[in-house]
């Protein structure tokens, strides 16, 4: 029709399915300049696709559907100014919140790349420096189901206080029990996480020289590695002064394959 243009027009020039103009008709925030009444096409005027263009631009910039209904109903540049003034406040928010992500990930290949540089079962004595986990305890009989359970519940605390925690979990294993072959009979689940006033149990762990050794393969195994680096200690007279801490390396959320799983075994010693 003359100076209107078709839907299959608009979607075209704007680069947005003929679907979802369909939908913006039916929620009322952008709807036609004229409906034929026989054939039920969807007609827009020339200014209309100056007001798509600021829906459009509105939600790249983060406002939701609603918002952006509400605010074209009666707008100026003074409501214009106030509400994009606040957007920026979320803006920033998102930003701070995407950089702490970038972090943790580019954390988690640090350690997946460290791993692999080491031989399988190899030792190492190193200095490590300060570092804080969120602990949750693990109940009788402290199986792998257990385990789980106060991992998830770690998880579940730290997203919804919005704490600070890296990608990765891990387990404490009691001295005691790892001396009685119980390897797999954690205490305690945690998170590796940075100092926060947000809560309350989160447990220091000094800078202080410790043993570890990457265990490769499933879980169930780890065993074998826990002998090996016991007698490491025990033939190079390393006091072991601390219960085991457990850091998964490559887990779950890094591979589908049990065989290529990484586990960090560290205890202090002296």
């Amino acid at each position: 029709m003359k100076d209107l243009f078709s839907i299959g027009e608009v979607s075209k020039y704007q680069n947005i399915s003929k679907q979802t103009l369909i939908y913006y008709d039916k929620i009322g925030l952008f709807c036609p300049a004229y409906v034929d009444p026989n054939t039920g096409y969807r007609y827009y005027s020339a200014v209309q696709i100056d007001y798509l263009d600021t829906i459009l631009i509105m939600k790249k910039i983060g406002f939701s559907l609603c918002e952006i209904k509400e605010h074209m109903r009666n707008y100026n540049i003074d409501r214009s100014l106030i509400l994009f003034k606040n957007q920026l406040s979320v803006i920033e928010e998102k930003i701070k919140e995407l950089r702490l992500i970038q972090s943790r990930v580019k954390h988690r290949c640090e350690q997946m790349e460290h791993s692999r540089s080491y031989k399988e079962n190899e030792v190492i004595i190193e200095k490590i420096e300060e570092q804080y986990i969120l602990t949750e305890a693990v109940k009788k009989p402290y199986s792998l189901k257990e385990i789980s359970v106060a991992t998830k519940k770690c998880f579940s605390k730290a997203f919804q206080k919005q704490l600070p925690i890296f990608f990765q979990s891990g387990v404490i294993v009691p001295l005691k029990r790892i001396e009685e072959n119980r390897f797999t009979e954690a205490s305690e689940a945690f998170l590796p996480i940075e100092k926060t006033d947000k809560i309350q149990n989160i447990v220091t762990l000094p800078s202080g020289k410790c043993v570890y050794i990457y265990h490769i393969g499933d879980y169930l195994s780890i065993g074998h590695s826990y002998k090996k680096l016991l007698n490491y200690c025990k033939e190079n007279n390393l006091h072991i002064i601390s219960d085991s801490y457990e850091f998964c390396i490559n887990d779950y959320l890094t591979s589908h394959d049990e065989d290529e799983y990484i586990t960090k075994i560290m205890f202090y010693i002296k």
